[in-house]
């Protein structure tokens, strides 16, 4: 995503405070828009599907993933990183790929066992050793 400016390197009290309020109250905002989102996005999903002609399906559910997308940015969850110090930001890190690439790679992986003849026992306890090394992570 965008990289968050450099700020003051000394948080005051006030401003934890302040933006620890401000989360909570965009965690909320951010609960209700998914909340929201669940029955709208499948209701878009069977609209686009019914409506699609030629064969392509309709741009409704997409519409509205790009409107998620753009909700996401406006409340802009983690704003507040803008203001913890540059040690904080750098700690943690999730692994490169990101949920779509792992999704991805296990789609493929149920593809490939179903064209073979089937998701065999072994296959299935090597998926479920994927899940659970991905868990452990």
């Amino acid at each position: 995503m965008n990289e968050l400016p450099e700020t003051q390197e000394r948080l005051d009290r006030r401003t934890l405070v302040r933006d620890v309020a401000v989360f909570q109250f965009k965690l909320i905002v951010d609960g209700l828009r998914d909340l929201v989102l669940v029955p709208v996005s499948f209701i878009a999903g069977i609209v686009s599907f019914v409506s699609a002609r030629d064969d392509v399906p309709g741009s409704q559910f997409y519409e509205l993933l790009e409107v998620g997308r753009q909700s996401e940015h406006w409340i802009d969850l983690f704003g507040a990183l803008r203001n913890a110090p540059r040690e904080v930001r750098n700690r943690v890190r999730f692994p490169e790929e990101n949920m779509d690439q792992i999704l991805d790679r296990i789609e493929t992986f149920v593809i490939d066992e179903e064209k073979r003849g089937g998701i065999t026992a072994q296959a299935r306890e090597r998926l479920e050793r994927a899940l659970r090394g991905f868990q452990n992570r």
